[in-house]
């Protein structure tokens, strides 16, 4: 059978970009080489941490917040096996829920590994060596991406762990380990502290969380400390050994101008980033041009340079997140079947799932700064916020970021308890053109912790009501 479209990789953007298509009137056929549907982030990313991240608050506020709050309820009992057990059901509930997408809009899978033979030509291994060729007008490459591994360093995904092996340790380590403070590094860290680990993160920055907002990094560092996380920044791990039934881990300055020290751990996170997965796809071979960092490029259109050959998500430039590739699955969908499709870059949101919470969007202050923008910026505790005070989440701030001269809104940085929700009635105004006083102006409901958002707005354009 001969399909309008082929996709390789059923992640956020795969699975998303053949529903969409699907809708459209395209005949749909997608490539997937694992047993169930979601990619990494249904599988082994963005969902099961989020379930160890939400299960391991609620533990921790039992031990620690309850009591503050008139309830009794003595020290929690970790059941780990049985937090897994939930962490597991919510992955099959999301991947099952792809499988019922595929089948409600008729699009036909194939499991194995996939290829491009040549242009409109995708070759599928199966698990027992069996070959197929499914033939498409157009093939769309949406594998996502894969860890990227800390030269010298072995991952085993049981002691020295990727994020993968992270999300199902079988016990919680007494110290752990966690080389860099980015996104992912701070997630996992959160959920094993929580547990009773002690974390200590390697980065090899001079600061957390690169790419977001300076005040927002330094801020929540603070927190995570006042928390029990220790930091090494501009710090490098060159190598880790076993010692005993633990690990003996060589930390140095990333400077090198100095000695390395060496640090007990019983587990290792290797969480230095992502790489685009385009081995083995057959890309060289027909012709497809990859960038230094073995990206896929693309014009403005997800198109490569052959003909009848796209790519979405992770593979190509631009921040690697989930919704991003939703995003341009569902734009590229729309450019296929004749219509208009377009993404934002500059409205996508970028959120780090700890408690609290960290939320971005648009432009960072250092960004601007750079770029010669004059701006003015708004900024609002949540320790001045009657519904944070109640709920005893009083950590973190608002801050909007507005052209100096039209007031048009132009970034958001937040930190808080439910800041990932929040983010996006900024997303809303900034998709509009919006500025800091129509927000300002915009009624929100009382006492909520949203209203910090709108001083934050006050604040931006002229003075808040409430310090």
């Amino acid at each position: 059978m001969s399909y309008d479209l082929c996709i390789i990789g059923s992640g956020p953007g795969g699975y998303v970009c053949a529903v969409k298509a699907a809708q459209l009137g395209l005949k749909v056929a997608v490539v997937e080489k694992r047993a169930t549907y979601g990619g990494t982030c249904l599988n082994i990313g963005c969902i099961p941490s989020k379930a160890l991240l939400h299960t391991s608050e609620m533990f921790d506020e039992a031990g620690h917040s309850f009591e503050g709050f008139g309830i009794k309820v003595g020290k929690p009992k970790l059941d780990l096996p049985a937090m897994m057990k939930h962490k597991e059901d919510v992955i099959d509930a999301n991947t099952g829920g792809v499988a019922f997408l595929f089948k409600k809009n008729k699009i036909d899978a194939f499991h194995g590994t996939g290829k491009i033979a040549a242009p409109g030509k995708v070759e599928v291994t199966g698990e027992d060596g069996t070959t197929q060729t499914v033939e498409a007008k157009n093939i769309v490459i949406a594998t996502g991406s894969e860890v990227t591994p800390l030269p010298g360093i072995e991952i085993d995904e049981k002691q020295v762990v990727s994020s993968t092996g992270a999300l199902s340790l079988d016990k919680v380590p007494g110290k752990m380990i966690v080389v860099g403070a980015g996104v992912i590094g701070l997630e996992l860290g959160s959920v094993w502290r929580r547990l009773g680990a002690e974390v200590t993160v390697v980065e090899f920055l001079d600061r957390i969380l690169p790419g977001m907002d300076g005040d927002v990094a330094k801020n929540f560092q603070r927190i995570l400390k006042k928390q029990g996380f220790e930091f090494k920044l501009s710090s490098k791990v060159t190598g880790v050994e076993k010692k005993g039934k633990g690990l003996a881990v060589s930390v140095e300055p990333a400077s090198g101008d100095a000695a390395a020290e060496t640090l007990d751990a019983d587990v290792v996170l290797v969480a230095i980033g992502r790489r685009p997965f385009t081995e083995g796809l057959g890309l060289e071979e027909v012709g497809v041009e990859l960038d230094e960092r073995k990206r896929v490029k693309t014009d403005g259109h997800f198109k490569t340079n052959i003909d009848g050959i796209y790519a979405i998500g992770d593979v190509i430039v631009g921040p690697m997140l989930a919704h991003k590739g939703e995003d341009e699955g569902a734009a590229l969908a729309e450019i296929l079947a004749g219509q208009a499709g377009h993404v934002n870059y500059d409205v996508i949101p970028g959120v780090v799932y700890t408690m609290p919470e960290v939320a971005s969007l648009g432009k960072t202050e250092e960004e601007l700064k750079a770029a010669g923008i004059k701006y003015k910026a708004g900024k609002y505790p949540f320790s001045a916020n009657g519904r944070a005070r109640a709920m005893g989440h009083t950590d973190g701030f608002v801050k909007i970021l507005a052209d100096a001269e039209t007031d048009k809104v132009l970034g958001a940085h937040m930190i808080g308890a439910g800041v990932g929700e929040m983010i996006h009635e900024l997303a809303v105004l900034m998709e509009f053109g919006g500025s800091s006083e129509d927000l300002a102006r915009t009624c929100h409901a009382h006492p909520t912790l949203s209203e910090a958002v709108r001083e934050a707005a006050m604040a931006t354009y002229d003075k808040p009501i409430h310090i």
